[in-house]
Parts: structure tokens; sequence; C-alpha cells
């Protein structure tokens, strides 16, 4: 498939855009939780929505904030991979619920599981985490950005 814009044409174009996407995202390290944390949801929900720019970005920045390529390579698998924390597993859970929204919205079970990981300021900005790349994923596919190699 062929682009209809790359990265850099819609920040040009998007500056406010980007700005708010880019603020949305930061309050997830701003509010406490570990930057790897945030780049392994990020590279799920990417999966999850079929994103390939931004799965290649994330899993360049989760690599470089120390995310073992054994975690890497078993995101999409995580409930069976065994490798995951409780904390990472409650993450990935509310991560795939906030991106696969049915109409049944969140179930009380993986909001039950995420409350017992992270306190509310954390799972606010886990929420803050998850918006912003299912927002970025959109965009990324609209625009078919080309993935960064």
């Amino acid at each position: 498939m062929e682009a209809r814009m790359e990265l850099v044409d819609f920040e040009r174009i998007a500056p406010a855009a980007r700005a708010a996407l880019t603020a949305l995202s930061k309050a997830a390290t701003d509010g406490g939780l570990d930057k790897g944390l945030v780049e392994l949801i990020k590279v799920r929900a990417s999966q999850v929505n079929g994103c390939a720019f931004c799965l290649q970005f994330h899993l360049s920045l989760a690599r470089k904030a120390g995310v073992s390529e054994t975690k890497l390579g078993l995101v999409a698998a995580w409930r069976e991979a065994g490798v995951f924390t409780v904390q990472e597993m409650a993450a990935l859970g509310w991560t795939e619920a906030l991106t696969r929204v049915t109409p049944e919205g969140v179930s009380d079970e993986v909001y039950r599981v995420a409350k017992e990981s992270f306190d509310e300021s954390e799972l606010a900005a886990l929420t803050a985490a998850v918006v912003a790349i299912n927002a970025w994923n959109r965009i990324a596919i609209a625009y078919r950005f080309t993935p960064p190699v």
C-alpha cells in the first residue's frame, strides 16, 4: 500500500493535534508508570489494531526502555506466555479491553484486575496511554504511514 501521508507531514499540518497526543502520552510516564510497561502496552494495542507504523516505532522504544526480546516476542500471546508479571498482565488486559471496545464496555473483571495492580492515579495514567496509542494507530492507519526501519 502506498502512504497517503508521512508522519512529518501530519505533524506539520496538524501541530496542535500532535501536541495534544504527545501530552496525553506523556501523562502516562508523568503519572509514575514504568516506561517499559507503557511501551509494552503500546506494542500490544498496535498489534490489535494492525498498525505497522506504530508497532515498529514502539518495538524500538520498548527495546530502548529495557523490555526483553522474550516479552516482545510473546506479547501477542501474553495470557499463555508465562513470562509477564501480574502488573504487566493487568495492564495488557486493560489495554485490550479499551482497544477492543464492545457494546458491553469494559468488564467488571478486567477493571477489578487492573485496580488490584494499579492505584487510581496509575490507572488513569495507563488509560491515557491506551487512549493516546489508539488515536495514533487510527491516524497512522488512515494515512498509511510508512513504518520506520
